[in-house]
């Protein structure tokens, strides 16, 4: 799956194309499953041309889950034939190159694998970011989708209260995650302080709340958002470079094992559908992950 020029999912093409190959440090798998991010349509779009810009034709998607079938020089700890999932490029495709992976948690499928890796990394990274600590209140804006899933049931494993908006059809949903649940739209904001002090907030929908979440907390410094690109002219950091996949690759394992994470799959898709899967995903009201199914 590619694109040769920016604009809307109708830009998206199925084609053939030369199959990747894995160099230094690096594995390669035959795709079972391919996460869809924000980022992804995102990119798509040009959104981020003037900080990272790309040349096209540029391939698609940065999640999979698949099995090694070749591993680069360097590389130890992994063998052809491996169940892995991780971080890579272009990997709404058959084959993709992956720079960090891990085995597959036991009783995952591929489908559920391929949602974790660059929600896991963005939820711990947001959440170490913004300062909250055990004890403390964090609210989390848009808290449904997968980034959302992640971050609740990483501050309930870390005894920190959070509070999730979302639409009223996913109430429920939050409350699974470890939430306490309320609704965005008219009155959100008083409808949070009936709630009580928040210490921390997360703006993960980019629905134009960050003025209210400053408010809430009192300081600027204490709101990250990754959907908003405007939140830096209101004091608030954008954080958009990811840290260590390894090191979150790792951590999902551990939580996974545990029992402390889940994320279900919403809706899969072909990749003749991937431009369905992001209209879906850029349409927001998402209940945990979209995928992409090989």
């Amino acid at each position: 799956m590619s694109f040769a020029e920016f604009g809307g999912p109708d830009v998206l093409r199925l084609l053939d194309a030369e199959e990747p190959h894995a160099g230094p440090g690096q594995v390669r798998i035959a795709v079972r499953a391919a996460g869809v991010n924000p980022v992804d349509w995102r990119i798509r779009e040009g959104q981020f041309q003037k900080v990272h810009p790309i040349e096209l034709p540029a391939g698609v998607g940065q999640d999979a889950s698949g099995v090694v079938d070749e591993v680069g020089e360097g590389v130890e700890g992994v063998e052809v034939g491996d169940h892995v999932f991780g971080e890579g490029s272009n990997t709404y495709a058959e084959f993709a190159v992956l720079s960090a992976w891990a085995r597959m948690p036991e009783g995952l499928t591929f489908e559920e694998a391929a949602g974790y890796p660059s929600v896991v990394e963005t939820a711990l990274r947001i959440i170490r970011q913004v300062g909250v600590r055990p004890g403390q209140t964090l609210l989390v804006s848009g808290a449904s989708g997968g980034v959302g899933s992640a971050v609740l049931q990483i501050a309930r494993d870390r005894g920190i209260t959070a509070i999730g908006t979302a639409g009223a059809a996913n109430q429920d949903y939050l409350r699974s995650m470890g939430a306490v649940a309320t609704t965005y739209g008219e009155g959100w904001a008083d409808r949070v302080r009936q709630l009580g002090h928040v210490d921390a907030a997360l703006d993960l929908a980019g629905s134009g709340v960050i003025r209210e979440l400053v408010e809430l907390t009192g300081d600027p410094q204490k709101v990250i958002s990754i959907a908003d690109l405007g939140a830096p002219d209101l004091g608030v950091r954008f954080s958009g470079v990811a840290g260590s996949m390894p090191e979150a690759l790792a951590e999902a394992v551990t939580l996974i094992a545990r029992g402390r994470l889940h994320i279900p799959v919403e809706k899969t898709y072909t990749l003749a559908e991937a431009a369905e899967a992001h209209i879906d995903s850029q349409a927001g009201h998402t209940r945990g992950r979209r995928v992409v199914v090989v």
